[in-house]
């Protein structure tokens, strides 16, 4: 029996079905010959539902709960449909106290409540690659979040505002009115002003508006969390200690947890069908966890499993075609596409999304258009499509073994001689226009030898689009700049008018990673 099969066979519940059930989709979106069915659960009439029950009915609470919270307090009629029962998952969620305290900043909760929240926390992390540099930083990433606690506290701040939660209760579709959304249920009918899309990668409504549309990229993740490591007070953020494998570089992330140490193998790739399976990678993990930490698989008392998929479109953010319709978190598609966590990327919008969502149902503007400007393109967000083309091997693609290794090895060595100002952003998902062209230029100068290399490895026309993301995000940046100049003159103009205007100075401050704070 392979170590996957007994270690996964000993866990609690049917971890090892689980596996190959996810491996189920995991095929259906690799294979060329499986159509998949797109569902059609959005439909429209130009009638009026003269009047609806919510203001905001979120579907899909685990990420929902978060934007719910915020906008029942400022006094809208919010549901949340949520299939199952609300509540947190097990595994910690990693993240930075700055990003974090975007709950406090927000009155979502106490400095008490957030930090009954977490529940671990270390320095420093590591990032290291075969063969290459090895680098260590403060501060990154480097707190537990209990999602257990802080959706409970989420949970109970959402019901004492007054909100309305529906567990157990699965979205079956919705016909969007003119003035409203008729949601349809496994049980009920509920009518709301605004449907709002946090069902993640997989939602329905994503499949029905991407219309079968296969991923140009996917992060595959397997790991799990274990007692027993000797060493356990420091992380890996990135970390590599082999070649190319099965047209793969493998990379690792570790995190102490509260019960144990968290350990994760991912790996970038298309959805070619040649691609391996989750099981496969799991084989590798075991494979090579024991030389990754140093430790015999013998000596661990495995706790729980992580495995899954993380799909990439680059046609992002998502564009919906229905009016009253807003994705966001996973579902709207606005995250990294190097990113395998849609935690991180929802806290750091969660300001924006709530307060531009809040101007929405107040001045009214909830077309097809308008709700657009809530989810608008970021070039630095885009530009993160090249980095991860150069950290991912063609299914046919001859490349030198230890070539990924190389690259990243230079990129992280030019930042580290520019700084925390360039590499802490860096680490978190967000690129900024000055550090990103030091970066590159030191890069260019010091190792050109490694750079070269990446023409044929992402080929002429990736590149060629990337560059105008990368001139995009410059003048997004330069256009950020306008913002103080342009924000007192907001009040004079008609709620519509401020609505919008709002969204193009967020895009221009966000799209450029402006709203970085250290």
């Amino acid at each position: 029996m392979k170590p996957t099969e007994q270690i996964l066979s000993q866990l609690p519940g049917d971890v090892l079905g689980g596996l190959r059930k996810a491996d189920q989709i995991w095929g259906n979106i690799r294979s060329e010959e499986t159509q998949q069915q797109i569902p059609q659960v959005i439909q429209t009439r130009s009638d009026s539902l003269n009047g609806c029950e919510f203001d905001v009915m979120i579907c899909g609470g685990t990420l929902g709960i978060l934007l719910a919270t915020g906008l029942q307090q400022q006094g809208f009629k919010v549901g949340i449909l949520e299939r199952g029962i609300l509540q947190g998952r097990e595994q910690e969620w990693n993240i930075s106290r700055q990003e974090i305290r975007a709950l406090v900043e927000l009155g979502l909760l106490t400095e008490q409540e957030l930090e009954s929240a977490i529940t671990s926390g270390y320095n420093p992390a590591r990032v290291a690659f075969h063969q290459g540099i090895e680098l260590w930083v403060n501060d990154v990433l480097n707190l537990g979040i209990d999602p257990i606690t802080l959706l409970e506290l989420l949970k109970n701040k959402f019901l004492n505002f007054g909100g309305q939660l529906l567990e157990k209760t699965a979205f079956a579709g919705a016909t969007v009115h003119s003035d409203g959304v008729a949601i349809q249920t496994d049980q009920t009918t509920i009518t709301t002003r605004l449907l709002v899309d946090a069902m993640g990668h997989f939602s329905p409504i994503v499949k029905q508006a991407r219309g079968g549309e296969k991923p140009e990229g996917t992060c595959v993740v397997v790991g799990t969390c274990a007692a027993g490591y000797p060493n356990n007070k420091t992380g890996d953020l990135l970390a590599s200690f082999t070649p190319i494998q099965n047209q793969c570089q493998y990379f690792w992330e570790a995190f102490p947890a509260k019960d144990g140490r968290t350990t994760y193998l991912f790996s970038y790739l298309d959805a070619h069908p040649s691609r391996p399976s989750l099981e496969f990678f799991m084989d590798e993990y075991f494979r090579l966890l024991p030389e990754y930490q140093q430790v015999e698989l013998s000596q661990l008392d495995f706790k729980r499993a992580l495995f899954g998929f993380f799909p990439a479109y680059r046609k992002s953010p998502l564009r919906v075609q229905w009016s009253r319709i807003l994705p966001v978190g996973d579902s709207s598609g606005i995250q990294s596409p190097v990113s395998f966590g849609g935690f991180g990327a929802m806290i750091r919008h969660l300001s924006r999304l709530t307060y531009g969502i809040a101007e929405a149902l107040n001045a009214n503007t909830l077309s097809r258009a308008d709700l657009a400007l809530l989810q608008p393109y970021q070039p630095n967000i885009s530009a993160t499509w090249l980095f991860q083309r150069t950290m991912s091997v063609g299914i046919n693609q001859q490349l030198s073994p230890n070539q990924i290794n190389e690259l990243l090895s230079g990129v992280f060595t030019a930042m580290n001689k520019l700084g925390d100002d360039v590499l802490k952003p860096f680490l978190q998902d967000v690129v900024q226009f000055p550090a990103l062209t030091q970066t590159l230029a030191l890069t260019a100068v010091t190792r050109s030898d490694i750079v070269l290399p990446v023409i044929p490895q992402v080929g002429i026309t990736p590149l060629l689009d990337w560059l105008v993301h990368y001139m995009n995000l410059g003048i997004y940046s330069g256009l950020s700049s306008l913002n103080p100049v342009m924000t007192p003159t907001i009040k004079s103009l008609s709620p519509q008018q401020q609505y919008r205007l709002r969204r193009w100075l967020e895009a221009w401050q966000y799209g450029s990673g402006k709203d970085y704070h250290r």
